[in-house]
């Protein structure tokens, strides 16, 4: 955005007040600017900027008590219910592995952070809202009307930033091996054989492929193209037959996960919901461009997995039938995943 034209965060605090009712992310999209700028020009207005200190972070959730964890990304929005316990931490790679969530942070891609009161229907609502070098959310913390208020202003306060300014000099996006479109440099052969033993998830940096280049190439017996409504379809199936499912949805610096039953499926319009009691999901399945259906090689078998990505050629959320580490695939699961409508090799291997 041209920067001489850039709004003032007095003007985007006025503009966000005449439609109170647009998701951030939505609105700042229509200012033409990140969710982390329109988050920072309300610095002093119900936004103060707190230190992305992952670890310390975590670790004080755990005394906040039941709260809302939000993982999203551009075309999906995954939100869990419950505790923060069962914190691992770490400098390159953190979890939450409790009860209630299943957590996997990357703290080097958490740049900014806010502590954000807004108020809502009679109400004030309290969060910790997290945003990647480029301004982009990587995960959110909402608090709950049981929440622990006390631990929650504790943990602010030793967050809190020296600096509270309310505009933001952000770093252009760069673009991941998702997007990129160089020349393939593995081979189909080179790929197969590693794909084979694929215990290394280094493997498609090693041979400079993007997960969607490797997905065309490596051939049918590990994965094949499926229409877009088969997420949908999978999710339906799963409630009505309550069928256990591992749900991921993550960005560059989260990924959560839902494992077990879902019950209320609904379909309004193009996108698709979750709505239980712990756990709900919004898929904008229009921003899905192809579902693949993928199989990984285990010790002693495989697994199968359903992944939609978008038109950049990132994941947008990916499902599994829900298994612990070790244990086979749920049979119930391979026979749905294995018998939805596929599209021809030949569309495959034309499509772009």
């Amino acid at each position: 955005m041209d920067q001489r034209k850039k709004r003032s965060p007095n003007e985007i605090r006025r503009a966000w007040e005449v439609c109170p009712s647009i998701p951030a992310r939505d609105f700042a999209a229509q200012l033409g600017i990140s969710e982390a700028e329109l988050v920072a020009a309300h610095c002093g207005f119900g936004a103060a900027r707190i230190d992305p200190r992952v670890n310390h972070l975590l670790t004080g959730l755990e005394f906040v008590g039941e709260v809302t964890a939000l993982t999203r990304n551009q075309g999906a929005v995954h939100e869990k219910i419950g505790v923060f316990n069962k914190v691992i931490t770490g400098n390159n790679h953190a979890m939450v592995l409790g009860d209630e969530f299943d957590l996997r942070v990357f703290p080097q891609a958490w740049r900014y952070g806010f502590a954000v009161e807004r108020r809502h229907r009679g109400g004030i609502q309290r969060s910790l809202q997290f945003f990647d070098a480029a301004g982009a959310a990587v995960h959110k913390v909402h608090l709950r009307p049981v929440s622990n208020l006390h631990a929650y202003r504790k943990l602010v306060a030793e967050l809190v930033s020296a600096n509270q300014e309310p505009t933001m000099s952000l770093k252009a996006r760069v673009a991941d091996l998702g997007a990129r479109t160089a020349d393939r440099a593995g081979t189909v052969d080179d790929l197969r054989e590693h794909w084979s033993r694929l215990t290394d998830v280094n493997l498609l940096k090693t041979l400079k492929l993007s997960r969607c280049q490797a997905l065309r190439m490596v051939g049918q017996d590990y994965a094949w193209l499926l229409d877009n409504a088969a997420v949908g379809a999978v999710l339906q199936r799963a409630a009505e037959d309550e069928l256990p499912i591992m749900c991921f949805v993550g960005n560059r610096g989260s990924i959560q996960t839902h494992s077990g039953l879902i019950k209320s499926v609904k379909q309004i319009g193009p996108c698709i919901y979750v709505l239980d009691e712990t756990f709900r999901l919004h898929l904008r399945s229009h921003q899905i461009r192809e579902v693949w259906a993928v199989r990984k090689p285990t010790n002693d078998s495989h697994v199968t997995s359903l992944e939609a990505y978008g038109s950049d050629g990132k994941m947008i959320i990916q499902l599994f039938g829900a298994r612990k580490e070790g244990e086979r695939e749920r049979d119930d699961w391979r026979v749905l995943a294995e018998n939805l409508p596929r599209f021809p090799d030949s569309y495959m291997r034309t499509a772009t």
